[in-house]
């Protein structure tokens, strides 16, 4: 829920690897640290499929990403504002992110058309009329109240046009401005935000102690508010603006240069991982984040694989997230040190072993590849709860795997097993 108050960002970068462009922060929300680089599982609709809150809190999860159109449509952005905002509505009291809804609208083929003023759209639920502007999406995300919220962006799909992917481009631009100018006039004048002309230097390149490096996990430390209660001092949400451009690199250039001019206190890069090769998805992340301000969180849009990860981590990414873990979990796919399963396989039938015999959590401690095939055989909900419990596990601890060698030094190491092929990527 909205309530104006002061703003509560702020980023700190405690270590830099000395080979590559990565970077370990603390990313200070009101509802607790995240400790970057950070995965945030997709929570749809307020939740995480087939996990509950204390599942999440337990495999260690710092922030969820909560999904505006369909909140917007259901329950409803009132509905959960009344209820205290999405923190309390759905009893998670730390860090959450919401997108625009402008991915989802624009995903919906032949139910949304693109305007200047916004996007008209109808619902996939009953196909009713609606309307998303630049100035909605922030008002529906302050109702949410997220502690990071997006602005409106038009990301188009792979292969387009460059006429098409410069007006897409062109146009976010002129919404982030009309969605910063909407979040200022709400009153908010959040210190250190509203910074004007900013433009990517590294002055920031040297490493900073923290009192807080290699301190316990921010969840842990944050497990003690309650989620029904408020906290008591007023803390507004943050507004992160997005670059797209496609793959082209002078696009994305001038959208880095617009989004810049307006300022923000986080950046995210959008319009990627929509079907483009691998290999301009690895580029265009490391040319872009390149332009940004080094010391502003970065936001790779979703993405991606295990190895996505350490590769986008290695070009100077912060936070990602992905439905991947998740959706794989649900059509019995379970990611592991030596690659993917598909667990429903006949090879499986009688596999007593567990589906990662590197990994420590609780799925593969106590069942094996054989119990969980007959699961999802026999149609038991239990299946995908069990596998996606797994790959929430693989993904996360991967991070915290890559996160480590970023402070020891040493991701290079990590990089060249997974270009290599002999990590995919490993447990440790």
């Amino acid at each position: 829920m909205f309530r104006k108050g002061r703003n509560a960002l702020k980023f700190e970068i405690i270590a830099r690897d000395p080979t590559t462009r990565a970077r370990a922060g603390l990313l200070h929300t009101a509802h607790g640290v995240i400790e970057t680089p950070a995965f945030m599982p997709v929570g749809t609709a307020g939740s995480v499929k087939g996990m509950t809150q204390d599942d999440l809190e337990r495999l260690g999860v710092q922030i969820l990403l909560g999904n505006t159109y369909h909140l917007y449509l259901r329950p409803g952005h009132e509905t959960v504002e009344a209820a205290g905002g999405l923190h309390r509505f759905m009893a998670w009291p730390h860090p959450i992110l919401t997108d625009s809804g402008g991915f989802q609208v624009m995903s919906l083929k032949g139910l949304g058309r693109v305007t200047e003023d916004g996007v008209e759209f109808r619902s996939h639920l009953d196909g009713s009329s609606h309307f998303l502007s630049p100035e909605r999406a922030v008002e529906i995300q302050l109702a949410l109240g997220a502690d990071i919220i997006m602005a409106l962006d038009e990301c188009v799909e792979y292969p387009s046009s460059y006429e098409t992917t410069r007006r897409a481009t062109q146009l976010t631009g002129r919404w982030a401005r009309r969605a910063k100018d909407y979040y200022e006039r709400t009153g908010i004048r959040g210190s250190g935000f509203g910074v004007r002309g900013e433009r990517a230097r590294d002055s920031g390149f040297g490493t900073r102690d923290s009192e807080n490096a290699g301190s316990t996990s921010s969840v842990k430390r944050s497990q003690e508010a309650s989620p029904r209660n408020p906290n008591p001092e007023p803390r507004i949400p943050v507004l992160f603006g997005i670059v797209q451009g496609g793959i082209d690199r002078a696009l994305r250039r001038e959208s880095v240069e617009q989004i810049l001019d307006i300022g923000f206190q986080g950046y995210a890069l959008g319009g990627l991982s929509v079907g483009e090769p691998k290999g301009e998805t690895y580029d265009v992340t490391e040319y872009t984040a390149e332009l940004l301000p080094w010391e502003r969180p970065r936001y790779l849009m979703g993405v991606g694989t295990p190895s996505d990860l350490v590769e986008c981590v290695a070009h100077g990414i912060d936070l990602f997230d992905c439905v991947m873990p998740t959706r794989n979990a649900r059509n019995a796919c379970v990611f592991t040190s030596e690659g993917r399963l598909a667990i429903k396989s006949a090879r499986y039938a009688r596999d007593e072993a567990p589906l990662d015999p590197a990994c420590r959590c609780p799925v593969c401690r106590r069942y094996s590849r054989a119990y969980i095939r007959h699961l999802f055989q026999a149609g038991e909900m239990l299946a995908a709860v069990l596998a996606t419990q797994h790959n929430l596990h693989f993904y996360l601890d991967t991070m915290w795997n890559i996160r480590q060698a970023v402070l020891s030094g040493d991701l290079v190491s990590l990089l060249r097993r997974v270009r290599t092929g002999s990590s995919k990527v490993s447990h440790t």
